[in-house]
């Protein structure tokens, strides 16, 4: 990959980002999270009535172990699992039970030895489409295209402190939150009003977490591509 242009969205400035600091219940534990895409970053960066700041860096990936959930070897439930390792879910249900049970058991990836991940972004609304299929409410197709719907992108999160001391800032741009807030809660307003669109479709040859763990699948089962 070389050297890569990378954004991190905050309400203020980090010309250091710090290795070993973050939430622990972010999509992929504690880590540095940022995307390509300056304009996300900037949405990212504003909440109701203050501004943020759109931070521009360069990632030095030389040497890195990186995590590409997006190969090949994954689906969508490899990066499923790892939600629900990191993300607090309130389980409601056996079925949430049985279904984040079995996503550990079958589809957990060991992340501890990388110094990057790339995956999906779990944005609030996107989170809650996650939710729905280890309900059994949706299907694996569904939430495929559920999860394309905001056009989020991935994001790139740095995860040890090799990727931390080889990443460079080089700018921050202000993000206006009269605009940037407006946008995000636009994009995540149309995210929901398609999905809920799609929920009104019934998927009837689809696979659902139920047939997931009544049929035994794995993270090799040809089904799930």
């Amino acid at each position: 990959m070389g050297k890569i242009v990378l954004y991190h969205g905050s309400k203020e400035i980090v010309e250091k980002p710090l290795y070993g600091k973050g939430k622990a219940y972010n999509d992929y534990g504690q880590g540095f999270y940022c995307t390509e895409h300056i304009e996300l970053a900037k949405e990212w960066s504003c909440n109701e009535g203050i501004d943020g700041f759109a931070n521009e860096y360069e990632l030095d990936t030389t040497g890195l172990k990186i995590l590409n959930l997006s190969g090949e070897e994954y689906t969508i439930l490899h990066w499923l699992a790892l939600l629900t390792e990191n993300r607090r879910f309130r389980v409601s249900t056996p079925v949430m039970r049985r279904g984040i049970s079995w996503l550990k058991e079958h589809f957990s990836v060991d992340i501890s030895d990388y110094d990057l991940i790339i995956g999906y972004r779990a944005d609030d609304s996107y989170f809650s489409f996650a939710r729905a299929f280890i309900s059994n409410e949706i299907s694996l197709s569904q939430l495929s295209y559920a999860m394309r719907l905001g056009k989020l992108g991935e994001q790139y999160v740095l995860k040890s402190e090799k990727a931390f001391n080889q990443i460079e800032f080089k700018s921050a741009q202000l993000a206006d939150n009269a605009i940037y807030y407006a946008k995000r809660k636009m994009r995540d307003d149309e995210a929901r009003n398609a999905f809920f669109s799609e929920l009104e479709k019934e998927d009837l040859g689809g696979i659902y977490m139920r047939d997931i763990i009544r049929e035994e699948m794995t993270g090799d089962d040809a089904r799930l591509r």
